[in-house]
């Protein structure tokens, strides 16, 4: 129950920016949720803005697994509305979820 954005270059080596619901709140119940998304979505989009990165592909996963959730927290959807809204663009949306 957490919702973490990872920044990466197109082969995923080396990490450009990482926000993790932790780093924009201390309550742990308001982790996943969409206040803390769009906080965390704001603050990746004004690094990418720094290091002149305007286009990202977007991959959601949720816990997925045996018991897990297959679909996608709340916070996801504020979170890609937040980073179009910010100017930037996202080529593609795929869900990596692990399917069993």
């Amino acid at each position: 129950n957490n919702t973490h954005l990872h920044v990466t270059d197109i082969s995923g080596s080396e990490t450009i920016s990482k926000v993790t619901g932790g780093m924009m709140t201390k309550s742990d119940r308001l982790k996943p949720t969409p206040n803390v998304a769009m906080g965390i979505a704001k603050q990746i989009s004004e690094d990418c803005k720094a290091k002149e990165i305007n286009c990202l592909y977007v991959k959601l996963r949720a816990a997925g697994g045996h018991n897990g959730p297959m679909t996608s927290g709340p916070g996801a959807q504020a979170a890609i509305r937040i980073l179009t809204r910010s100017g930037l663009k996202l080529g593609r949306i795929e869900d990596v979820t692990p399917v069993p």
